[in-house]
């Protein structure tokens, strides 16, 4: 099933905390910049028997597969986008933009059946992804469509199959937010955002053929009948759609969220594995963002040297009214809280004098790594700092902050890496 959303971002005259032109391109897919040209999102739900993650839709079961889903349907109800913003926006980047339902019928939901995968295009048509900001993540938020709603299908006993009835009324909601890394760029102006359910992560660590038949011949999963397994099964219920991170409401009202493990170890990657991309600048200014404001005025430009290494060279002609008036940036650096890491990077300048190196929130601006304020030579120094996050986070901002005074920099190779497991 495929539809089209479309969102445009008020713009207004407020101050923005921090703005931003990126210096380079982007990838395609990691902070897609959604703005010029438009992106349009299409969205699949489906059901999945497999346990490998596939980009493809798979719906069909094996034979023997031990459980199977005849009948899986939930009303959805909101989608956000979560992007980080350098113009000034009238959106709270830590609560996102609702791009459906519209403003004007802010009760509207739409039944979504993941065994079925019908299509649904109607109502999001006129709707274009188009705001200035750099992609984070994509939330779709479900509920159950009524006091009856369920999950039906079957469970693969002693060669048989025994029908049964999953109750979903143990949530109010869910909400699901998938990393931008899990939307397939699938042309110039369209992406694609697959939310699966995956049946053997549903059901994972669980014996359902020790579950209590009903005298009807069916098994039921809910507050009064084979409670301990219903339980546990609610406990499996939303990571089993692999999104990076989720939050719900459970039917007395108490709140949770996570991260999905694997997904999230996936984003942040090895131990030792450079969270830095493009650090040395291979790639020119891929994945950096450049940026002036208050005054600042500098252009970077990529330099390789004969030995074919490359650096960036930064000439700040007018520093501006903050440090942070020339700012070089890497957004999406994941980071695990309470575990040590280590931020390396070689810059000289002509100019003797003061930057701040900092490592912080996109969406609150907060510190969560480091913020140190080192005096850069004229010769080349390699700065390092070991710290250890606040949070853990997908997407921290480790920044160059070059303003204040006149001068010229050099940066080089460029590197923050996890050194405890």
């Amino acid at each position: 099933m495929r539809f089209v959303w479309s969102i445009v971002v008020c713009v207004m005259g407020l101050l923005a905390v921090i703005g931003c032109s990126s210096g380079g391109n982007s990838d395609p897919i990691a902070g897609i910049e959604i703005g010029n040209p438009a992106l349009a999102l299409t969205a699949d739900f489906s059901v999945d028997y497999s346990e490998v993650e596939k980009n493809a839709l798979l719906k069909s079961a094996a034979k023997d597969e031990p459980v199977l889903l005849d009948s899986f349907s939930m009303s959805l109800f909101e989608v956000r986008s979560y992007s980080s913003y350098y113009v000034a926006v009238s959106i709270d980047p830590t609560e996102g933009l609702p791009i459906w339902p519209e403003e004007d019928s802010p009760e509207t939901s739409l039944p979504v059946s993941f065994t079925e995968g019908s299509s649904v295009e109607e109502p999001f048509k006129n709707i274009n992804l188009e705001d200035q900001g750099y992609l984070k993540e994509i939330g779709v938020s479900f509920k159950p469509e009524g006091a009856e709603s369920t999950i039906c299908g079957r469970v693969l006993i002693d060669g048989k199959y025994v029908p049964f009835v999953y109750d979903l009324n143990g949530f109010q909601r869910v909400r699901l937010r998938y990393h931008f890394s899990q939307i397939e760029r699938v042309s110039d102006s369209v992406a694609n955002l697959s939310v699966i359910f995956r049946v053997r992560y549903f059901v994972q660590g669980l014996d359902l053929t020790k579950a209590e038949i009903d005298e009807d011949g069916t098994i039921y999963f809910n507050n009064a009948n084979n409670t301990a397994l219903w339980n546990a099964l609610n406990n499996n219920f939303v990571s089993a759609f692999r999104p990076l991170r989720y939050d719900f409401v459970d039917a007395q009202g108490n709140e949770g969220e996570d991260f999905v493990k694997d997904i999230w170890d996936g984003v942040v990657g090895a131990m030792s594995d450079n969270t830095i991309e493009n650090g040395n600048f291979a790639d020119g200014m891929a994945h950096w963002i450049f940026f002036t404001q208050m005054n600042g005025v500098a252009t970077a430009n990529v330099i390789e040297e004969k030995s074919g290494e490359r650096y960036l060279k930064v000439v700040v002609t007018n520093g501006g009214n903050k440090s942070y008036s020339v700012q070089l940036i890497q957004e999406d650096v994941a980071l695990v809280a309470k575990k040590k890491y280590k931020c390396v990077f070689t810059i000289w300048s002509d100019v003797e004098g003061q930057i701040t190196a900092r490592i912080g929130t996109y969406d609150d601006y907060e510190t969560v790594g480091f913020m140190e304020h080192p005096i850069v030579k004229t010769s080349g120094q390699s700065f390092e700092k070991e710290f250890t996050p606040s949070e853990s986070t997908p997407f921290a901002r480790f920044e160059l902050n070059l303003g204040k005074m006149e001068r010229t920099f050099y940066i080089k190779d460029v590197k923050i890496y996890r050194i405890e497991e």
